[in-house]
């Protein structure tokens, strides 16, 4: 597997028109593979905004092409991409490790009207998304540890935050899809290898198409 990082110049008209679409993100990251290689494996992708820096990360069993995305949305005169195996960061993973992460996902749930039919709603509230995210601790392989977490009426809140949120509208197949993203910065500590590889490798919870389930690692205290 690969992991990738595409800088994207947020002063282009083409970068606009790109990220402001999740749809047509997907059709770019999918475009950045040949045909043969769409049945090899899950893609995730996610986009990273900091500021006036805005970078495109996609996790691919096959290692991608980004000429297309830089004449549309990158810099005339240089590549600003990077292509890893990921396979190395994989297997250094060790039960107890602790990391940082981020997590773009869709917290969402699933109700059943009183007409028996099961429809998917999503969390709104900080809170609600923040259970969503740490009630799936286990199986994702981890524990959200205290890097400056706090106690609120002697009950310990793990160092996740919800640190930005948005709901994007779109049309597809002349029908409107709506998808709710958050994005969860904290620590972790790994407590099932096999199944952080997992996480890492098949994503979390739905609308992975449209830039969510991506979790990514860093050192502890470095993003």
């Amino acid at each position: 597997m690969y992991l990738s990082r595409m800088h994207l110049n947020p002063r282009r008209r083409g970068t606009r028109l790109l990220v402001g679409n999740p749809q047509t993100v997907h059709a770019a990251v999918m475009s950045s593979f040949p045909p043969a290689a769409h049945g090899e494996g899950r893609v995730l992708w996610r986009l990273d905004r900091e500021g006036d820096h805005l970078a495109l990360y996609i996790l691919s069993p096959t290692a991608p092409s980004f000429e297309h995305i830089q004449e549309q949305a990158g810099w005339s005169n240089q590549e600003s991409w990077d292509v890893r195996p990921y396979g190395r960061v994989l297997d250094r993973i060790t039960l107890g490790q602790e990391y940082s992460f981020r997590l773009v996902a869709n917290p969402s749930r699933i109700v059943t009207g009183e007409d028996g039919k099961k429809r998917r709603f999503a969390h709104v509230t900080v809170d609600q998304q923040l259970g969503w995210l740490t009630d799936r601790a286990s199986s994702l392989g981890v524990e959200f540890i205290d890097a400056g977490g706090v106690f609120d009426d002697e009950k310990w809140v793990p160092a996740v935050a919800v640190t930005s949120r948005e709901i994007s509208r779109f049309q597809r197949k002349g029908a409107t899809v709506t998808v709710s993203r958050s994005q969860f910065d904290g620590a972790i500590r790994v407590t099932d290898v096999d199944a952080l590889r997992s996480t890492l490798t098949n994503g979390v919870g739905k609308a992975k198409a449209y830039g969510c389930g991506l979790l990514t690692l860093a050192p502890l205290g470095r993003r």
